[in-house]
Formats: structure tokens, C-alpha cells, sequence
């Protein structure tokens, strides 16, 4: 992967699937490369998924390009990928991946919500450097923080890899308040575990010995990716995360990150997510990317067209209920 790109995203690397490996449904199916003649143009690892009966192959953030490609490239590689996994292993039903275009071959995610807008934190020259480079909003409200939150920050790493049971307890806070479901606390361990310092952090924000923030940020070359958050419903969690994100940012400078993304903002592709627009745009006036989102690809078009059926039927029962 080193060839294509030297800070591929982490779920690219082996190290991702030997941690995917440990959460149940999951396991690794292969890595495979696209080319043009002899020549390797894009490379993407496969997780395989097993759900409600069926099976599909994951690729989060690849096909992995040495170069933006064209339309027509992704096009023939889609055509390509689809012929392969049919040859290779007739049980899959699609493959979900990262496409830029809308393809006819192409289809919206299933399940999950992707996104195609990122914002991304330049960490180079240093903490007034990173400062420099927010909005005026942000930077008003990170020196705010600095003056008036009273947490304690620092890299919990190994704490938590001993026992994630505290900062799981703020996640369980967090998924409630926000409307998700947070994952099993040993997939947020394992993650830090198996991944290791090298890839995976933890940072803290504490009052005495109560944790009231906290975030996962995972490591790959250069980039960081803010890959988790939590919470705790009180009064000082506004104040504690503007200062905890801008703590994230000058230690992972430190160890030598250039770039952090915040893992996807809110678009005319993605409006279920425009809320996080306002609050995480403010870290970073240019920061602002565009990225190829996730899409499903069917292999197996007409199981895969009697799911989205099913999809809809279930959307319709419960808007009667």
C-alpha cells in the first residue's frame, strides 16, 4: 500500500484487519490491486461483513488511487472489481467502497451514512500555528477554553487499553444523548490494543478523576483521523471539547502528524450530518475537502435489488406504527 500512498487511511492497512478480525461478523477476505497493463494504479483491502443471512465486502476509504481518477477509470475498475469477486466467491451479494462519480452501477449505502466533505486540520509549525490557521470563531472559543475550562488533559492510552470501563461508561452518556448505538466496549479497546500507540490514542479531558471528554484518534503515516468521541452530559463538556480537540491537534503535531481529519462533515450529499458543520468548520478556515464517499456496488443485483425492497417495506411499516 507504502507504494500508492504513503499515508493510506488506517482501514487499509493489515493492522486494520487483524483488528476488524476480533468483532463478530467480520473477517478478512484479501487485498487486491488494479491496474492499468503493468501498471498498479489503486490497491484496496477487503473486510468480509456477514448480516441478517447475507454476506458483502467492506472497503472503507478505497480503492486507494496514486492518482485522482478519472471517471473512466473508475468505471472500468467498478466493471473489473465486479467480474473478480463474481469468479472469486459467488456468496457476496455487493461491495461497499469508496467512488467518487455516481455510476450507473453504483447505488446508495444501504445502511450507514456516508459522507463526501471532510474537514482537515493543518498541524504543521506548531500549537500557535494551528491556532493561527481556525476561524475567528474557533479561535475565540479554544482561547475561551484555555482560559476557563479546568480539566486536566492527557494521552490515556495505556489507562484505557488496561480498562476501558470509564470511558465506556461516557460513550454509553454520549450514544443515548445523540441517538446512536455505541459499539460492544471491547471493539473501542481492542481497537487501541491491537493497533497500538504507533496507530491509535486516546486523549482525555478530567475533572479530578472523572472523566468528562474523550476521543480515539487513530494514526496512519502523517494523518491523524478523529475516529471517536464521548462526552459527559454536564456544563463543562462545551468548553472541555473545543480545548480537548485543540489538545488532540498539538500533541499529534508533535508526534509528527501534519494533518487531522475530523471524519466527515455534513453536504448536499450527505444532509443528515449539516448539523456538525458550524462547530467542526471552525477548526480550520481552509480545511474544507471533498472525498469520494461510500456506495454499494451489487455483485448479485437481484438479491441485492430485493434488500432495498425489503429496506423500504420496513421504512413504511414503521412510519404506520
Amino acid at each position: 500500500m507504502s507504494e500508492i500512498a504513503p499515508n493510506a487511511p488506517i482501514e487499509q492497512l493489515p493492522v486494520w484487519q487483524d483488528f476488524e478480525a476480533t468483532i463478530p461478523g467480520r473477517s478478512p477476505w484479501g487485498f487486491a490491486g488494479i491496474y492499468e497493463g503493468d501498471a498498479l494504479v489503486a490497491a484496496i483491502s477487503f473486510m468480509q461483513y456477514e448480516t441478517h443471512g447475507y454476506r458483502y465486502l467492506r472497503a472503507r476509504h478505497a480503492p486507494v488511487w496514486a492518482v485522482e481518477p478519472t471517471e473512466e477509470q473508475e468505471r472500468a475498475a467498478l466493471d473489473a472489481l465486479v467480474s473478480y469477486v463474481r469468479a472469486r466467491d459467488k456468496r457476496q451479494v455487493f461491495v461497499r467502497l469508496a467512488v467518487k462519480n455516481e455510476l450507473p452501477a453504483t447505488r446508495r449505502c444501504l445502511s450507514t451514512l456516508p459522507y463526501d466533505t471532510t474537514v482537515i486540520i493543518n498541524l504543521e509549525g506548531g500549537d500557535e500555528a494551528i491556532l493561527s490557521r481556525m476561524k475567528p470563531r474557533g479561535r475565540r472559543d479554544v482561547r475561551k477554553a484555555l482560559r476557563e475550562c479546568e480539566l486536566a488533559f492527557s494521552d490515556e492510552t495505556e489507562r484505557a487499553i488496561e480498562s476501558f470501563d470509564e470511558y465506556y461508561e461516557v460513550m454509553l452518556q454520549t450514544a443515548e444523548r445523540d441517538g446512536f448505538t455505541a459499539a460492544p466496549a471491547d471493539d473501542y479497546r481492542n481497537m487501541l490494543k491491537i493497533l497500538g500507540p504507533e496507530h491509535c490514542r486516546l486523549f482525555c479531558g478530567r475533572d479530578g478523576d472523572t472523566v468528562i471528554t474523550w476521543t480515539i484518534a487513530t494514526i496512519s503515516g502523517t494523518r491523524a483521523t478523529r475516529y471517536y468521541g464521548a462526552s459527559r452530559a454536564c456544563d463543562a463538556r462545551f468548553l472541555a471539547t473545543d480545548r480537548l480537540i485543540y489538545f488532540e491537534a498539538c500533541e499529534l503535531g508533535r508526534m509528527g502528524c501534519t494533518e487531522y481529519d475530523q471524519m466527515g462533515i455534513g453536504s448536499e450529499f450527505a444532509p443528515e450530518t449539516l448539523n456538525l458543520n458550524t462547530f467542526k468548520t471552525k477548526f480550520a478556515k481552509d480545511g474544507v475537502t471533498t472525498i469520494a464517499p461510500d456506495r454499494d456496488l451489487p455483485v448479485k443485483t437481484g438479491f441485492y435489488s430485493a434488500l432495498v425492497l425489503a429496506k423500504r417495506l420496513r421504512a413504511r411499516l414503521r412510519g404506520r406504527s
